[in-house]
């Protein structure tokens, strides 16, 4: 069917055409496949090259993002490492200051190691983006909204920079997933997960995607993978396709959910600050319903002094205490000792990371009990 709703395409964007009929996704869990006779082959080899199971979820992400090809990887990061082997000695990349802290320190330690130049800069500020450009400038890397302060750029003002110039626009779409937002649509070259949060939905499995604008693009990406081998397995392929069939619904519960949070979270005098970008407050506000249709589910906020945030980190009973997002469960994360802790301290602060800060992944429980939880927590 044409112009098929998401929520139609988490569940039927892509079937696996089984001769037996199964409606579910059948686990391929062979390393290796047999040729019929020299020169012929079932179209599957090795698994490392490609998986019937692995295949059906990336023509799965391909459809929901509305790219040419999609890669299924075996965490975000593998995703992330394959995607910067694009790059040689001495191109330069343009990044978001505030990114996730597993992705600032592969550009840091990693890639500035084998030669790349990276320059971090607030990428919702258009005019400094575009002053960092330089000739050799091969990509700009946009996290957003970011993790975990909530910033959002403007997708469609970061294409026009780049436009007729040899430079990809590369978005990590993690936070919102293709159900709230799709950056190719907004001119990105290539879209970034980490299918471990939203995609898989449930904490139970580790995964990573790119999905890819043009088919030659995907080639390249495609001989990296091979190469290097971080592939998905086929179980971890199957978890992963069976969650995006819910994740329309779970999209839509956990923003909910989220919004109720943000709006009482505002109201207690122990918290000075809420980063939501769902929020009418939030400086961003309107770029995110011109490129998005949804705010997500992911809301950081600031108390009054890292005692409260240790209150609320010990006492919490339903919300746990754990690192990760994007799951059934409400979690609470302390960015300064989790996510960032590898971030070196001055510039954690620059960042607005502080021992004050705390992030919630918002899930599907019933909001009154969320909101009972941190009300005893904090008090």
């Amino acid at each position: 069917m044409k112009n098929m709703k998401i929520s139609t395409k988490c569940l039927h964007g892509f079937r696996y055409q089984s001769a037996e009929g199964a409606v579910a996704t059948p686990i391929f869990q062979s390393a290796t496949f047999a040729h019929p006779a020299i020169g012929q082959s079932t179209g599957y080899d090795y698994s490392r090259l490609q998986n019937p199971t692995r295949e059906t979820v990336e023509n799965l992400l391909a459809s929901l993002e509305n790219a040419a090809e999609a890669l299924a990887f075996s965490t975000g990061m593998a995703a992330l490492t394959t995607l910067m082997e694009l790059f040689s000695p001495d191109d330069h990349i343009i990044a978001t200051s505030d990114l996730y802290g597993g992705s600032i320190r592969l550009f840091q330690h990693i890639s500035q190691k084998n030669g790349l130049q990276i320059d971090f800069v607030d990428t919702s500020n258009i005019a400094a983006t575009q002053n960092l450009i330089k000739p050799n400038t091969r990509a700009i890397f946009v996290e957003t909204p970011t993790n975990p302060m909530m910033n959002v750029t403007d997708i469609s003002a970061i294409k026009n920079i780049v436009k007729g110039q040899n430079i990809l626009l590369i978005v990590d779409n993690t936070f919102l997933t293709p159900y709230f937002q799709q950056p190719l649509l907004l001119g990105a070259d290539i879209v970034l997960h980490s299918g471990t949060k939203y995609l898989s939905g449930h904490n139970d499995t580790l995964a990573g995607f790119l999905a890819v604008s043009e088919p030659q693009l995907c080639e390249r990406l495609k001989f990296i993978h091979k190469t290097t081998g971080a592939c998905l397995s086929p179980f971890d392929s199957f978890l992963v396709i069976r969650g995006i069939k819910t994740l329309g619904l779970r999209m839509d519960k956990s923003q909910e959910n989220a919004i109720k949070l943000a709006d009482y979270l505002q109201t207690l005098s122990m918290v000075k600050k809420v980063f939501f970008v769902g929020l009418k407050t939030h400086p961003s506000y309107e770029i995110s319903q011109r490129q998005s249709s949804g705010f997500g589910a992911m809301i950081s906020f600031e108390v009054d002094c890292q005692a409260t945030a240790h209150k609320l980190l010990n006492n919490v009973k339903i919300i746990q205490f754990a690192e990760s997002l994007g799951g059934v469960e409400t979690l609470i994360t302390y960015p300064t000792t989790q996510t960032h802790a590898d971030v070196p301290p001055a510039d954690r602060a620059a960042r607005g990371i502080n021992d004050r800060l705390l992030r919630l992944s918002v899930g599907i429980e019933n909001v009154d009990d969320l909101i009972e939880d941190l009300s005893q927590a904090i008090k």
